[in-house]
């Protein structure tokens, strides 16, 4: 349930490491897999000054930097977040960049924390850009701060006994961005649907598991509906209302008759698309498939 995730990660469970300030004897407290999605992470205060110590969920020998490997990628990245928070009406969160030099894939990781900060591994970064481009940055860094609007605005308005919920919106939110005119401004989707390729790899099939993120294929259809809600301009509150009103409807197998009381208007534009919806989330439509939808 969202009430009890102090943090959410793109990529799912990250083992936990007991950590040792450089600058005092101070021993971390360790995160057992069983408490990872529910214990208080310890924040990083100044000791991001002192030996830019990050925290319990990266490699103990990993650090904390402002930026990546070379000043277009960080100028790109920065841009992006003032961007991305514009749009939604905020002010930027924290960014940082975590890189492990001992363990380089020990990064491949984004983690948005509730108190305000985003932390986004070297190894995910450069591995998104060499396969997808610029765009999977964006859509990714756009998920992570989606999980911002979450701890912001209390979202989202549907729980269940996994992270299922948190991670479908963040990926909605993603599509969303994307599309919009003062976001990334992608209108013909087999952009979108091409760099989201790289991220829905990330679903799983573990639907029992208070980390599950949701499958595949329901990572595909939550990120067509946001992409599909990019035609209206919405605050995160009536996001949220939307994109649960027609992605429960998805999930069971129906279209909710009742009318949309707040957004009645999208009803009309969204109904061309339930069927299209089911189809993706239950496989009928093919990744393949998907990557050519108008």
């Amino acid at each position: 349930m969202k009430k009890n995730l102090n943090f959410c990660l793109i990529a799912g469970f990250i083992a936990a490491f007991s950590l040792t300030s450089c600058s005092d004897d101070k021993m971390e407290e360790t995160v057992s897999p069983d408490q990872a999605s529910s214990a208080k992470i310890d924040q990083p205060g100044d000791l991001e000054k002192i030996c830019y110590y990050v925290d319990n969920n990266w490699n103990s020998t990993a650090v904390l930097k402002t930026s990546l490997q070379n000043s277009t990628d960080t100028n790109f990245m920065n841009a992006q977040m003032t961007k991305i928070a514009s749009l939604w009406g905020r002010s930027n969160p924290t960014l940082r960049f975590v890189d492990d030099p001992s363990n380089y894939n020990s990064t491949y990781n984004a983690i948005s924390y509730s108190t305000g900060k985003i932390y986004y591994g070297y190894a995910i970064y450069y591995d998104a850009k060499s396969k997808g481009g610029d765009i999977v940055n964006a859509m990714i860094l756009a998920h992570e701060y989606g999980h911002q609007l979450q701890y912001i605005f209390g979202l989202p308005s549907v729980s269940e006994n996994t992270a299922r919920p948190n991670e479908l919106e963040a990926d909605g939110f993603a599509g969303y961005y994307l599309r919009r005119p003062n976001g990334y401004n992608k209108t013909n989707f087999t952009e979108i649907a091409s760099a989201y390729e790289f991220a829905q790899s990330i679903g799983d099939y573990q639907t029992n598991s208070p980390g599950h993120h949701g499958t595949p294929a329901q990572r595909r259809s939550a990120v067509r509906l946001g992409f599909l809600l990019g035609q209206y301009d919405l605050n995160a509150a009536n996001f949220d209302y939307n994109f649960f009103y027609y992605y429960q409807g998805v999930l069971n197998g129906t279209y909710k008759m009742a009318k949309n009381t707040v957004n009645p208007e999208i009803d009309a534009y969204m109904s061309q698309y339930i069927d299209e919806l089911k189809k993706i989330q239950t496989g009928e439509i093919s990744a393949e498939e998907f990557k050519n939808l108008k």
